[in-house]
């Protein structure tokens, strides 16, 4: 025991009357909602960046967090994770999710930092075979290292290429070895600054060529999981080639790898693409893409992506909607990538940060599934495109050529009239639910 928790009870759902601050009011983990359990619909993990490595420093400050696991040795490593699952006990979390920097200390090569990280997800294993808490996903940090300034797979220098392959590799291999569900991709310098010193088609290629290795090794080591990248724009870079859902489609047909790779969406870079949520869910979703999230929240006031935990039900509710529109989670989940604010110092303040993002996400996933369950919106949404339902409608979009539709439109003297979107009537209706 860490003692870190002491005097934090264990969290229950107790009801929406509940007037302890320690205990779910609208997540029950057992509640049956669309046919599945809550805790199955919801899939969440608990990020070990945020919550355990991140000392709680802004771009104008530095750390304001004090954690007897801070430090840079295996002692310091495993005491970390004995605190992350006495939290994960305390939440009773079905998963959580890791970058190899975030578990194991820096090694003087990269020799030894792969012993590092071998031994500590052996140790990380050991504690799960005493806990129900299992690994969503894994990846590598390809962007915190100074060597990694000018990108990974993107790098102008060869070797720094070679040195991030080395590295996914051996985050593949710990994320296999702990039975993940996914492995992640984050390209958090990929993109460039300026053109004055870029070739913008050597470095796609790389890019190209380093996610066809990672696709070619899941299927060498038998690993079951999905490949996800994740979308993020602008930040750290000023050009990143993973700017949104789209544009991540983009680049795997340009490579061939849209039927491998699927995508885990963050609330708060679809924010800063200038997109909502939704729409990132929703487009993967039409383009068979999506497979996971990161939920957190931005502050609309502020350019940069500041990780907040969720606190807004209609907000989240949208995209669960879109969520169950794509048949619900496979192997993805709901990822809290949030973090405390740097004011927020005590291990109360980490416990609680999570059991109120998880009671807004459950009470988020109720309306929507109300919602959805009622199937009034989706006939509404079948209405509007009843019309191509009719045969002749149809045949324009299975091979009818330009010459015959406009024959068809002078000869049954096709002139449409304007139809209402009713958009503020589905609004009413939506928020009749949320």
């Amino acid at each position: 025991m860490t003692h870190f928790f002491d005097r934090i009870p264990k969290i229950r759902y107790e009801g929406p009357d509940c007037t302890s601050d320690y205990a779910y009011r609208h997540y029950d983990p057992d509640a049956v909602v669309l046919g599945k359990r809550l805790e199955d619909q919801l899939r969440f993990a608990v990020a070990w960046w945020h919550s355990f490595a991140w000392p709680g420093g802004d771009p104008f400050g530095g750390a304001t967090f004090e954690r007897p696991w801070f430090g840079d040795t295996m002692a310091h490593a495993k005491l970390k994770a004995d605190a992350a699952f006495e939290m994960f006990d305390l939440l009773g979390v079905p998963f959580f999710c890791f970058h190899d920097a975030d578990v194991r200390p820096e090694g003087a090569s990269f020799a030894e930092s792969v012993r590092n990280l071998e031994e500590i997800v052996d140790y990380i294993g050991q504690k799960m075979a005493g806990q129900r808490t299992r690994l969503l996903w894994g990846t590598a940090n390809l962007f915190s290292h100074r060597r990694f300034m000018a990108g990974a797979a993107t790098n102008p220098d060869p070797n720094v290429f070679a040195y991030a392959a080395a590295t996914v590799k051996s985050c593949m291999d710990a994320t296999h070895r702990l039975g993940g569900e996914n492995y992640v991709l984050w390209g958090g310098r990929e993109g460039y600054e300026t053109l004055l010193n870029t070739d913008l088609t050597r470095e796609a290629e790389q890019a190209g060529r380093f996610l066809q290795m990672v696709v070619d090794y899941k299927h060498k080591i038998g690993f079951k999981g999905t490949i996800l990248v994740e979308p993020k724009p602008q930040e750290p870079s000023k050009h990143q080639y993973d700017y949104d859902v789209a544009t991540v489609y983009g680049f795997l047909k340009r490579f061939g790898l849209e039927g491998e790779v699927k995508v885990n969406i963050e609330q708060g870079h679809a924010i800063l693409a200038g997109h909502s949520f939704e729409h990132e869910i929703a487009l993967a979703a039409s383009l068979g893409l999506f497979g996971s999230i990161d939920m957190n929240r931005n502050d609309y006031q502020s350019g940069w992506d500041t990780d907040q935990f969720p606190d807004s039900v209609p907000e989240m509710a949208r995209a669960y909607y879109e969520i169950l529109r794509a048949d619900g989670f496979t192997t993805g989940g709901t990822n809290f990538d949030a973090k405390l604010r740097r004011q927020s110092l005590d291990p109360e303040d980490l416990i609680l940060a999570h059991v109120g993002a998880m009671d807004v996400c459950a009470r988020a996933f109720k309306a929507a599934a109300a919602l959805y369950e009622d199937g009034a919106l989706e006939a509404a949404r079948a209405a509007r495109y009843a019309g191509w339902n009719d045969p002749a409608n149809r045949t324009m979009l299975q091979g009818a050529t330009l010459e015959e539709i406009s024959d068809r439109v002078l000869r049954d003297g096709i002139d449409p009239k304007p139809r209402s979107g009713r958009q503020e009537r589905l609004e009413n209706l939506w928020n009749r639910f949320v």
